[in-house]
Parts: C-alpha cells; structure tokens; sequence
C-alpha cells in the first residue's frame, strides 16, 4: 500500500486532507505538534473503518530538523517508505511590519517554510532511489499576492511557492511531483478570530459568494497524489472561489 505523510493533520484542512487520503486506500502517517489527542482520535476513527490501511498518529516540531528526521524514521518503521507528501503545517499571525519582531519573523518561517524544507528532504530519501513520489504543498492565496498586516506569513508561504516551482524542476528527471495548493479564506479554527462583520466582507470579496470548506482543498490535494495528475507538476492551484485570479 502506497504511504502518505499529512503534515499539521491532527484539525483544519491537514485532517480532512488525512481522512481523504485514507479514504483513496493509503496508509496515512497523521503528523501533530500539540494536538495528540485529536490526532490520536482521527487515527482511532479512520481504523476503525476497517478499510484494510492503517492511520498512525505522530508528533514532531516540524520546525526543528532533528525532530522531523525522527518523524520520517518513525514513519518508515510504523507504514513504510513514504510515497506521497503533504506540507499542509503551518501557522498564521495579523500584526503590523514595524511591530513585528525577530521571534515573531522566525517563528513564521520556521513552521512555514523550514518545516517545508526539512519535510522535503526526508521524503525524498526515499522517493529518489525508487525514482517516484509526489509532493503536495500548501501556500495560500496570499502568498501569491500578499496580505496587508500578514507580511511575514505572506512572505513564508511566498517561498513555499518558490520551492515548489525549483523543486519541481529538479526532481523531474526522477519522475518526482511538486505541486502547490494555494488556498483562498477556509472555514477553518485559523480563521476563528475574525469577526462575523469580516467574514461577511471576504465572501463578498470571493466571486462565488462563499467560504471554501476543507474538503475543497482535500479534493484538489486528492486529485494531485494520484496518478491522474502524473504529467503536472511545478504548478499553483488556486482553491479560492475566485478571490485570486491567476494568468
């Protein structure tokens, strides 16, 4: 059975990206920072489907290096060499530039795009010698056009685009994927501060008059590990509802 590693899985967007992978018949490696009990729970409720795969639940700070390579080891041992790849982890934050500080800009991209990074290299340990593998990405809309108060998470998943696109050309001649999700305003715990007057100006800024759900971003991120998307790669895919509209 083919494996998947769900970055930041354990709520939002990684879980339903988690539960769809399971759901395709892949052997789902649920990845957590703080959240043990509600990754260990979606991994109890995917078993117990009874589907013939199996869900694990593993923690790691995807921002420290040592930490992701144990992940992977763990990973490799519990399911097997991995297959399919999602950076989904990541974090959010709305503050002014001038206050930003340096913990502030290093934290953002360290979960954001450093654990990128780190992840990215332990799959493709595994990836490369068998000359297959697929990774998958999440940015966001506004790393493709930039959030006021948002510069430093802006910034992140900015690079998250640039590696994708670098890493894309690199990996080709090892028949190796690199996709970007870019997803738009998602009903999500991350968008949870926002008050009700604000969510209702971002759907009307959003063509289709609506918030996405997590099962938008999890279909297309479906759609991506599987060998129907075998000839695309180094591409952005907007799930947005028309927010962001890209030539």
């Amino acid at each position: 059975m083919r494996v998947a590693v769900v970055t930041g899985s354990s709520r939002g967007i990684g879980r339903e990206i988690a539960a769809c992978l399971f759901e395709e018949g892949y052997q789902v490696a649920i990845h957590f920072h703080k959240n043990r009990e509600l990754a260990e729970e979606l991994a109890a409720q995917l078993n117990a489907q009874g589907r013939g795969n199996k869900a694990v639940a593993i923690g790691a700070d995807i921002s420290q290096k040592a930490q992701v390579d144990v992940l992977f080891c763990q990973v490799r041992q519990m399911l097997g060499p991995v297959d399919v790849l999602v950076n989904n982890a990541g974090i959010a934050g709305q503050k002014l530039f001038t206050d930003l500080t340096e913990a502030d800009w290093n934290t953002m991209l360290g979960i954001n795009l450093n654990g990128v990074f780190y992840a990215c290299q332990c799959a493709l340990k595994d990836m490369i010698p068998r000359q297959a593998g697929k990774i998958i990405n999440i940015s966001s809309m506004w790393g493709q056009v930039g959030a006021s108060c948002e510069v430093h998470y802006s910034a992140a998943k900015a690079g998250v685009i640039g590696l994708t696109k670098a890493l894309a050309k690199e990996l080709g001649p090892s028949h190796i994927t690199v996709n970007c999700v870019a997803p738009g305003v998602i009903e999500t715990d991350m968008n949870g501060n926002l008050d009700a007057e604000t969510i209702e100006e971002l759907k009307a800024e959003t063509p289709l008059g609506v918030l996405g759900t997590p099962r938008d971003v999890a279909q297309m991120v479906r759609f991506l590990a599987s060998h129907q998307a075998d000839f695309i790669t180094g591409q952005v895919f907007g799930v947005n509802g028309g927010f962001v509209l890209s030539g």
